[in-house]
């Protein structure tokens, strides 16, 4: 039986531990010092091997943002438009 490996690494602006063989243990965090801690704890719970993948600040998380995506498809009324259904 292959041994799975525990990958704490920055993806998209935020760190995240993946298992390649189990995603549903994969999980995200919002920095690393949180994530390798995480990774740690969950390698060694499933006698897993912990890798980090080093790389440089992104700055800001760049996953998008439902509800900014949701504005966009529907956006609010303005409330200085006319209104149809004034008499």
């Amino acid at each position: 039986m292959s041994q799975s490996t525990v990958t704490t690494k920055s993806k998209n602006g935020q760190w995240v531990n993946e298992v390649a063989d189990a995603p549903h243990l994969s999980r995200s965090y919002r920095d690393r010092d949180e994530a390798v801690q995480a990774g740690r704890e969950l390698a060694a719970e499933h006698h897993f091997e912990h890798r980090i993948e080093e790389s440089a600040p992104a700055g800001a998380i760049t996953d998008p943002d439902p509800a900014s995506q949701r504005e966009a498809e529907f956006p609010s009324p303005d409330p200085q438009a006319p209104r149809s259904d004034q008499s």
